[in-house]
């Protein structure tokens, strides 16, 4: 299996992207959302001016010191820099391994309630990681997204889809030698309370696991990339920063 072959470089690049004292930088916004960031400094929404923001960022002396991973729209990944030199090499020479989002977005959950969604872009996964993989991106990112309602979301429906469809995704980009970012969303819309939040979580957490062991996935190659548990945005009692510490650390 293609798995098998890639396992040693899953470990060691989910290893380095989770390297102490790092972070990951999410430069994926999508034509029309970095639109909205050129926009607020006066800048026209035209592929060179996305390239020009893209490559200051790559160039910024030092950066690899702070970040280990970089996140890239399709787009970015397949531009080169002014000078000719791709934007994989700029991140190279950073020490900063490149990424791509692999998601084609979130649509309405069939079955689910009003505010339910699964996330699109399994079809031919495994072909788009793979010439993804032979361009330069090592990891991946696909973002699920899940909401707490006081009439009943997320429903076990929409808990099943999404932590499977997660799963999914996790096996099909490591077919192809990419480490998977495993991101189930909880958002912080509603007035629930962190205890609610923290009890959403711990299932859907161990629902995302359960997925992936029965689809084989290679934990030692991924990442986890979890929401703090915090209370609803709205909820009129505020848990302090130790306390979502606190229960953050316990809901994992």
């Amino acid at each position: 299996m293609a798995l098998n072959y890639y396992k040693n470089e899953l470990k060691e690049n989910a290893q380095l992207l989770a390297s102490k004292g790092k972070g990951i930088l999410a430069v994926d916004e999508s034509t029309k959302t970095v639109g909205k960031r050129l926009a607020g400094i006066g800048v026209e929404n035209t592929e060179d001016n996305r390239k020009a923001y893209r490559e200051m960022l790559f160039t910024t002396e030092g950066l690899g010191k702070y970040i280990s991973g970089a996140i890239l729209f399709e787009e970015t990944l397949y531009q080169n820099h002014q000078d000719g030199e791709s934007m994989v090499k700029k991140l190279n020479d950073l020490g900063i391994i490149p990424g791509i989002k692999v998601d084609k977005g979130l649509n309405p959950l069939p079955g689910g309630g009003d505010v339910e969604t699964f996330c699109s872009g399994l079809d031919g996964l495994v072909e788009r990681a793979a010439k993804y993989y032979e361009q330069g991106a090592r990891f991946a990112k696909w973002r699920a997204v899940l909401q707490i309602t006081n009439d009943g979301c997320p429903s076990k429906l929409s808990i099943q889809e999404n932590t499977w469809g997660l799963a999914r995704y996790a096996r099909s980009v490591q077919e192809s030698g990419l480490v998977p970012i495993i991101e189930p969303e909880i958002l912080m819309d509603g007035d629930h309370t962190i205890e609610k939040t923290a009890e959403v979580q711990e299932e859907v957490i161990k629902q995302v696991y359960i997925a992936c062991q029965a689809n084989g996935v290679f934990l030692e190659g991924t990442l986890l990339k979890p929401s703090m548990t915090v209370n609803g945005a709205d909820c009129p009692t505020k848990a302090d920063p130790m306390k979502v510490a606190e229960m953050t650390i316990r809901t994992m």
